[in-house]
């Protein structure tokens, strides 16, 4: 099925979920009779927990400044029991108490995302030298199941989604929840694509950027630091992919949903 699916896509996670979550969900409820899929990041509190097991995390960067968690079967273990186990029911259950109908699964479930693991891995180390490690359990995202989507919003749901991904062999996948909320609005088509961060959008030249086209969002990669390059190619994969408008702002205001439609975000369309 390739038409149009009325919905709106919102991602929150980090500083902005953790420090703003209650003003993020309930401008989320607010949006829910016109379909919402919320994806939820959350690998501030992931780290926490495995600092308090004993594990340390590992974050690493790629060449092209790219920064994301290193998965070994120990973190997943973590990661899987705060992402899908804490985090999403915490949301679920917050929304579903204002009256909601909420609903929140992990992308294993029913093969909603499907990823392929990352066997090997190229990395920049702290002396700035690229090696190859292995890449654990962290997946590439190969597919989505619009049709699940489509069924949860039709249905009236508000769809949770915990960025956990089935692996080719039947095995869990981190993957990186910018790349799996632009997979699934991509995958539906959706009205918008909001990704909610802790500052206002995008900056370039020491000023926010209210609207990109998808070239000038390509050509800025470069001059962006790797935190919201990573952003901005989630959001222009999304615009080139069918949806029509994706949008970077900032989720710590008191409605960031409202603020972000008032103008306050970077616009990227095509």
């Amino acid at each position: 099925m390739d038409e149009r699916l009325d919905v709106i896509v919102v991602k929150a996670g980090g500083r902005a979920l953790t420090s703003n979550m209650e003003n993020i969900l309930n401008s989320v409820a607010a949006r829910a009779k016109t379909g919402v899929v919320f994806v939820h990041g959350g690998g501030d509190i992931v780290s926490d927990y495995e600092k308090r097991l004993g594990i340390e995390p590992r974050i690493v960067t790629s060449p092209s400044g790219i920064r994301s968690r290193l998965t070994d079967e120990a973190e997943l273990e973590v990661y899987a029991m705060v992402m899908a186990g804490k985090l999403g029911k915490k949301i679920s259950a917050y929304l579903n108490g204002r009256g909601v109908k909420t609903v929140n699964v992990a992308g294993v479930d029913s093969g909603l995302i499907r990823a392929q693991r990352k066997k090997k891995i190229v990395i920049v180390d702290e002396r700035g030298r690229k090696r190859i490690v292995d890449g654990g359990y962290t997946g590439s995202i190969t597919s989505v199941d619009a049709d699940t989507v489509r069924f949860f919003v039709e249905s009236g749901y508000l769809l949770v989604v915990t960025p956990l991904a089935l692996g080719e062999e039947g095995e869990m996948l981190n993957i990186d929840g910018d790349s799996a909320a632009s997979a699934l609005a991509s995958g539906v088509k959706a009205d918008a694509l909001y990704l909610l961060t802790d500052v206002e959008g995008v900056m370039l030249d020491g000023r926010l950027v209210n609207r990109l086209t998808l070239s000038e969002a390509k050509a800025a990669l470069g001059r962006i630091g790797p935190g919201m390059n990573r952003k901005v190619m989630a959001a222009a994969n999304a615009v080139e992919a069918g949806v029509k408008k994706a949008v970077i702002a900032s989720g710590l205001k008191d409605d960031p949903l409202l603020e972000a439609d008032r103008g306050q975000a970077t616009i990227i369309e095509t």
